[in-house]
């Protein structure tokens, strides 16, 4: 016989049993969820040069593995690394002081993706998109055409890149894939600086131009400028010959000076020399003797001497006085 209605005790204890096991799995794989998905979160695109390097800005110092997709090509234990796949040998480095990892000489086919799985706390993979590109082209820059108040410059690259062209820092010109991108210059712009830019996601390169030699554009020189210029020059002219006349007049004047002490010097020592007439006197005049005249030599023997003495006339007054 059926009755309806009837309660067990043990059917509602197994019920409940039943129930909290299914919660209990849930909150389960709840927390694997969490546990797992933030690695996915903190994936990184990086991008690398062709023969360049780049270095996976996460570190790993204790314990962990390398991996390239889901193949491990190294192992990091005990501070040593120890590489597993042939091709990473030159390839992969790991510096021990700072965790962090590098790849070297890059090329196309490095373009991956790599991860760290660490092992430790709740992230346990660190992932990284990397992107290998050719290195950005070398910009040129030639003269298309020049008048009096503007230049027209073409900037080229010998394969497909962006091309920007700058004013100060304000871009002028762009092209996301180009060979040649020109670009308008104006006379009243020829202080601003000017360059052509090459670029990929992974480097640029630069070329700035030179107005003067480009476009013949002088930097602005005004009238005033031209004034100032020319006013300057005309002081500076005549300081030098100030300078000159000068040193011309002092030079003269000294010379003059000591030319005429030489000469002063030279009258002072004329009127200073005195000259006076030697008078002979005879002894014998004075004594009223006659003298016979010689008749030759062999009478000069009988001669007696004759005194001599040098007298002033009329001394100076004031060689007199003194």
């Amino acid at each position: 016989m059926h009755t309806k209605g009837f309660y067990s005790p043990d059917l509602e204890t197994s019920r409940c049993n039943y129930e909290m096991e299914t919660q209990i799995t849930f909150i389960c794989l709840f927390l694997v969820m969490m546990r797992s998905s933030p690695a996915e979160e903190l994936k990184r695109n990086l991008t690398g040069v062709v023969g360049g390097s780049i270095t996976l800005p996460d570190l790993l110092l204790e314990f962990g593995f390398f991996l390239d997709k889901l193949n491990t090509v190294a192992m990091v234990k005990d501070g040593k690394l120890e590489i597993l796949v042939e091709k990473y040998k030159n390839k992969l480095h790991w510096n021990k002081d700072s965790g962090l990892f590098t790849l070297t000489d890059l090329q196309k086919n490095d373009s991956d993706i790599y991860k760290i799985d660490s092992k430790r706390g709740l992230i346990l993979t660190f992932s990284y998109s990397v992107t290998v590109y050719d290195p950005a082209p070398t910009p040129a820059v030639e003269t298309l055409n020049v008048s009096s108040d503007s230049c027209w410059l073409l900037c080229s690259v010998d394969k497909l890149t962006a091309l920007l062209w700058y004013r100060d820092e304000e871009i002028q010109n762009q092209n996301s894939s180009a060979l040649s991108l020109p670009i308008t210059v104006y006379k009243q712009d020829r202080d601003s600086s000017y360059r052509c830019v090459a670029a990929n996601p992974a480097e640029n390169k630069t070329l700035h131009v030179n107005l003067t030699t480009s476009c013949g554009f002088n930097s602005t020189e005004g009238p005033d400028n031209h004034r100032i210029y020319w006013i300057a020059a005309g002081v500076s002219l005549f300081f030098v010959a100030f300078v000159a006349a000068g040193s011309w007049m002092i030079k003269q004047r000294y010379l003059g000076k000591k030319a005429s002490v030489r000469q002063t010097q030279g009258s002072i020592k004329e009127e200073e020399v005195l000259y006076t007439p030697i008078n002979f006197k005879d002894k014998r005049h004075s004594l009223g003797e006659n003298i016979p005249e010689s008749s030759g030599s062999s009478d000069r023997s009988n001669l007696t001497t004759v005194y001599a003495k040098l007298e002033h006339p009329n001394p100076p007054t004031d060689a007199a006085n003194t």
